[in-house]
């Protein structure tokens, strides 16, 4: 297993990539803990969430066999098709005020070559059972859309009784927003700042719960437990605009922690941060992961999309005819275009966001968190996926013009036949009349 040394990133230079070490491997430093990383904790005990995508999934993407927030689909499904989610990918969060740990080149390494024994210690005994210590990171796409200006009101509006302070930031709606604001209020006055215990390098205190809102439809929150976030949904719910329907929601799932020990990481799907309370560098990592989440229900449809048309060559090759009429071919033509429309044009999938042109420190750790997600792998994925159904569709197409063609060019063979059909009987009928 060829391996490299992480050296540090430069904010001008995109952070390392991390090749997955195996799952086997993974597992047995797994078995091989002793107690568990952190204490449990009452009010803040994640249990991540699976998602519900539109209908035609082959598997489930639901994480460690938790349950989602919607009732559960009939059929199972796929999930965000990365292969970070499974392969525990290690990518390297920029920090731009620490410049001496590792240069800007993009290497691979696995966990057991991460220089910081601190670091490599905590990768390795973050597994299954961590996760419900920490707290959550969860993205939902719920909508096609949100309503920004009415979001905004409803949030303003919140500021006594949930702790908001809503920010826009061109596309998003940024907030720390708690269901418990009050009754922690007064117990922060009474008792003071609750800290980890001694020793520990990872603290799993959440300064509050935190949630980012994007225009097209996906909302992150961070630090909320799963009863809070399918709260949450429901409040904003009255704002969506072209809403799914419950088994086309999508969901992605993660965890996060502080430490100051070293740098910031993300690695299984487990987010490391230095400050707990910069909610700047939350934002990039959140529009990383809206994007993410998108592109999950974009994979769902072209996944949908190719289960309709799989047959398709199969009865053309033992047939030899197309059981489709042309009405039902133009209309998946019109699909596959509204889908890479979407893909390239809409969303800002493929573009990064306009906050990284004005905060351009932001953009290392954005693009660090695209490259874990690798969303631009899976946008060129869909986009070849789609050029192949369109190339199946436009051939059908053909064939049916071809076919239509060959139709009318009988129809005039039998009207001139019927033509030449006719002068003869009209030049028999006169011979006949002038031999009488």
């Amino acid at each position: 297993m060829a391996t490299m040394s992480i050296p540090t990133p430069t904010p001008s230079t995109r952070a390392v990539v991390a090749s997955s070490a195996s799952a086997s491997s993974a597992t047995m430093s797994a078995a091989t803990l002793t107690p568990p990383l952190l204490p449990a904790r009452a009010s803040n005990s994640p249990q991540l969430t699976p998602t519900n995508l539109p209908k035609g999934r082959r598997r489930s993407s639901s994480i460690h066999g938790q349950h989602p927030p919607y009732s559960q689909p009939h059929t199972a499904k796929i999930g965000p098709q990365r292969t970070s989610k499974v392969s525990q990918k290690l990518k390297i969060l920029p920090s731009p005020a620490d410049q001496d740990e590792e240069s800007g080149r993009d290497v691979y390494s696995q966990v057991t070559r991460i220089k910081d024994t601190t670091a490599r210690r905590d990768a390795e005994r973050l597994g299954k059972a961590e996760r419900a210590h920490l707290p959550r990171v969860t993205a939902y796409a719920t909508a096609n859309a949100y309503k920004m200006e009415s979001m905004m009101k409803f949030l303003k509006s919140r500021q006594t009784s949930r702790g908001t302070a809503p920010k826009q930031f061109d596309e998003c709606i940024y907030t720390p927003f708690s269901y418990t604001y009050e009754a922690r209020q007064r117990e922060q006055q009474q008792q003071g700042q609750r800290h980890g215990q001694s020793g520990d390098l990872i603290d799993p205190g959440v300064e509050s719960s935190e949630v980012f809102l994007f225009q097209y439809g996906v909302v992150v929150i961070w630090g909320m437990s799963m009863r809070d976030e399918k709260r949450f949904l429901k409040d904003i719910a009255k704002f969506e605009s072209e809403k799914l329907g419950e088994d086309d929601v999508q969901v992605e799932n993660f965890n996060y922690y502080v430490t100051s020990s070293y740098q910031p990481r993300i690695y299984n799907d487990f987010i490391t941060l230095k400050d707990g309370g910069n909610y700047m560098i939350k934002l990039s990592i959140s529009h990383a992961i809206a994007q993410s989440v998108k592109i999950s229900l974009f994979e769902d449809l072209v996944d949908n999309t190719i289960e309709d048309t799989k047959s398709i060559p199969q009865d053309v090759a033992t047939t030899g005819k197309v059981n489709m009429s042309r009405r039902d071919i133009m209309k998946h033509i019109g699909e596959l275009f509204i889908l890479r429309i979407n893909i390239n044009l809409q969303f800002s999938v493929l573009d990064s966001p306009e906050l990284m042109w004005a905060e351009p420190q932001l953009d290392p750790v954005y693009q660090a968190a695209r490259s874990y997600l690798e969303i631009n792998q899976r946008v060129s994925l869909l986009n070849q996926r789609l050029d192949v159904i369109g190339d199946l569709l436009q051939m059908l197409k053909e064939q049916m013009s071809h076919s239509q063609g060959e139709h009318l060019e009988w129809i005039v063979i039998v009207l001139i036949a019927a033509e030449i059909l006719v002068a003869v009987i009209n030049v028999v009928v006169d011979l006949l009349a002038g031999s009488d």
